[in-house]
């Protein structure tokens, strides 16, 4: 779910960053009496995401302008469906238009190549999961996009849960007492945890009772052989080293989650366009 309040401050500062004092190429070209009414369409096969904010672009620049919403996050769309109309002042259109399509194309490209990892990996018992490597200030609105795409997000951000990487176990001095400290200091419902690269850490992790342990660019052997040791007695994520040609691998582990950046940081725009009626 996205915030209202968040995304009013966004769209303040996106439309603040590409405007600047004013609209040039609009102000000297179209009268301020004109209006239009121009189409958002897809032109590539996509899941949506985005629709929401991009037809609140429009409204917060200029509140008489009209977005009429077509289609709803998460649907898989083909080339050529209108995701919203906007219509109004003409030069107000124009001058959103940028933004608008940029958060769209963004989100959306999120969404759909999250969707295609997740294809990737049916029929197993894991499940995709985001991580905080996003864009700063974009986070909210990318995490959305990973659950359009039929991903999962993982904690939005430092304050969503205990995450004990091999530094935080470097200063405690053992996974043992990095977790006993962790589980001293935390809030009574919050999960905790444990990287791990070995084997042997895994063992720990466990025994020290860790509620999730995260496999770290382990490779498919040790994967292998830490579910068959863990056995189901807590969830178990895989991270590191995970791309498209991978996944499928690591989901036959049977981890319970994988993670990757790639989803995020790597996911290309789709190709949206506003086109005049």
């Amino acid at each position: 779910m996205i915030d209202r309040y968040m995304m009013s401050r966004l769209i303040d500062l996106w439309l603040a960053e590409d405007i600047g004092s004013g609209d040039l190429t609009s102000h000297t070209m179209i009268d301020a009496e004109a209006r239009a009414t121009f189409a958002m369409n897809a032109r590539q096969p996509m899941i949506v995401a985005g629709i929401d904010v991009a037809a609140a672009v429009f409204k917060h620049y200029d509140p008489a302008l009209d977005a009429g919403v077509k289609v709803a996050d998460g649907d898989r769309v083909a080339p050529k469906t209108v995701l919203l109309t906007v219509s109004g002042p003409a030069r107000s259109v124009l001058t959103a238009e940028r933004t608008a399509l940029n958060i769209i194309q963004h989100m959306s490209g999120i969404a759909t190549e999250t969707a295609r990892y997740v294809e990737a990996i049916a029929g197993t018992r894991a499940r995709l999961i985001d991580t905080r490597k996003t864009t700063p200030g974009l986070r909210m609105l990318e995490k959305h996009a990973v659950v359009c795409g039929g991903g999962a997000s993982h904690r939005l951000g430092l304050d969503g849960g205990i995450m004990i990487k091999d530094n935080h176990i470097a200063i405690s001095g053992s996974i043992t007492a990095a977790v006993a400290r962790a589980r001293g200091g935390a809030p009574l419902l919050t999960k905790i945890e444990v990287e791990c690269d070995r084997l042997d850490q895994v063992r720990e992790a466990l025994a020290a009772r860790a509620d999730v342990i995260m496999l770290d660019n382990m490779s498919l052997a040790d994967m292998t052989e830490a579910v068959k040791f863990v056995d189901g007695r807590i969830p178990i994520e895989a991270s590191g080293g995970v791309r498209f040609d991978t996944i499928r691998g690591i989901a036959e582990t049977g981890v319970d989650f994988i993670s990757t950046s790639k989803i995020t940081q790597a996911a290309p725009a789709v190709d949206i366009g506003l086109d005049d009626v």
